[in-house]
């Protein structure tokens, strides 16, 4: 679990100086999500400026310069590929075409091997999964919906992905991990976070929790285009669906499926000394996948939402699936 976050001032009313706090709030906020590095990026000069380094975002000063529209960040928490080596860390430097942008990942992806072992893209230096869906825009020498679809199409795994282009367009391409973005029309300005509880906590240290916004809604499967005018433009991906290593919970024929934010889920609760297998309970009891994940981060409320279905109405089945009875 990394976390992605971001804005673009598409009016220029807004003070650098707010500007830049607005970045610092929402990567240390990011934290939550990922400590072992952290890194955003931005248009100067026409052209795509890249920060990042193996530390905390708190220890790490964003100062965007002046005139800066657009900032495109990443915190993140290690799956593959040393963050000690900071090109290992996102975001990722691109060209398709005659088009540079940066590009950064949140999830993990399962067939960056495959991919290249099928030479459909070539072996690097970059050990990180998430450069695999990166030199898939740059193999379509284009940046457009139709590169994007391609290699939203092409990877396999759980993601949700930035895309920020010289000339200050942002991309969101939302697959089954967690993005919030809201519009705060009066004074032109997007913000988006990987969750909703990252946004809260970064608007309200700065305070444009106060302002009038909108949620514009990202859906899985979702390919938005925000240009520097602020005009959003959208396209669309077909998720994949497959069956979960997870599906046989309970040794039954008719076994569930989860999506890849639920598969995330169980693949790395063991990082924060959870089971799986609590993981599972939540999620058949009906709690979110956000909601899981702050529970994750935040052991009281785990044992808490636990307690009250092994004690409470849920003993039963618990005690069933998870005792040995069946």
């Amino acid at each position: 679990m990394c976390s992605l976050f971001g804005f673009l001032d598409y009016q220029g009313i807004i003070p650098h100086k707010v500007l830049r706090k607005l970045t610092q709030a929402l990567a240390n906020a990011a934290e939550e999500r990922g400590t072992d590095a952290a890194g955003i990026s931005y248009i100067k000069d026409g052209k795509v400026t890249i920060f990042k380094r193996p530390k905390p975002a708190h220890k790490l000063h964003f100062n965007p310069p002046d005139g800066t529209r657009a900032v495109m960040g990443h915190t993140r928490m290690t799956t593959q590929g040393n963050e000690k080596y900071n090109y290992n860390n996102h975001p990722f430097p691109g060209v398709a075409g005659d088009v540079s942008f940066a590009f950064a990942h949140n999830g993990v992806l399962w067939n960056d091997k495959e991919l290249r072992k099928d030479k459909l893209i070539p072996d690097t230096h970059i050990e990180t999964d998430s450069y695999a869906a990166c030199q898939l825009i740059e193999q379509q020498e284009k940046l457009d919906f139709d590169s994007l679809k391609y290699m939203t199409e092409t990877v396999e795994g759980n993601f949700t992905f930035t895309v920020l282009d010289q000339s200050n367009n942002l991309y969101i391409i939302k697959g089954s991990n967690p993005m919030c973005l809201l519009h705060f029309k009066d004074i032109g300005l997007y913000v988006y976070a990987s969750t909703e509880s990252i946004m809260k906590n970064a608007l309200r240290r700065i305070g444009l929790h106060k302002f009038v916004h909108e949620r514009i809604s990202t859906e899985e499967g979702d390919i938005i285009c925000i240009d520097r005018k602020g005009n959003i433009t959208r396209s669309e991906f077909e998720p994949k669906i497959y069956r979960s290593k997870y599906g046989a919970w309970y040794g039954l024929d008719d076994s569930p499926y989860y999506n890849m934010h639920e598969e995330i889920l169980l693949t790395y609760c063991g990082c924060y000394g959870v089971d799986s297998e609590d993981v599972e309970l939540l999620l058949e009891y009906g709690y979110t996948c956000d909601e899981i994940e702050e529970m994750l981060m935040e052991p009281s409320l785990l044992h808490e939402a636990l307690n009250e279905i092994k004690f409470g109405a849920g003993e039963s089945l618990y005690e069933s699936c998870y005792g040995g009875i069946c």
